[in-house]
């Protein structure tokens, strides 16, 4: 007689809070970004070396039990890194540096033009 065996999901989150895939540096929004786009399963492993067709097939599976949970964590990390890029070009722009090369380089390219 089979022996059904309960296993766990192969989620887990990284020391940033970002849900990853099977131990890999694979982010759960993208394997799920790559299924809502037509991947297949397959697909997605063959983009993604480092994932098991098992893991996917697993992760896929409990995204479509769970879309509305998993979709809700999606939509935060994204919402936290979109906080964090606008942090990051506030701190550092207008780059003073950058501006006055640039300023340089069309004050050259105006004199090629003369």
């Amino acid at each position: 007689m089979l022996q059904l065996h309960e296993e766990k999901v192969p989620i887990g989150t990284d020391e940033h809070g970002t849900l990853r895939v099977g131990g890999t540096r694979v982010a759960l929004s993208t394997v799920v970004s790559c299924f809502e786009n037509g991947f297949t399963p397959e697909d997605i492993v063959d983009a993604f070396d480092a994932l098991g067709l098992a893991d996917v097939y697993s992760v896929l599976g409990y995204y479509l039990r769970h879309e509305k949970e998993i979709r809700a964590q999606l939509d935060c990390e994204r919402a936290e890194g979109e906080s964090l890029r606008k942090e990051i070009e506030a701190q550092f722009s207008p780059n003073p540096l950058r501006e006055r090369l640039l300023q340089i380089k069309r004050k050259r390219e105006a004199r090629r033009r003369s």
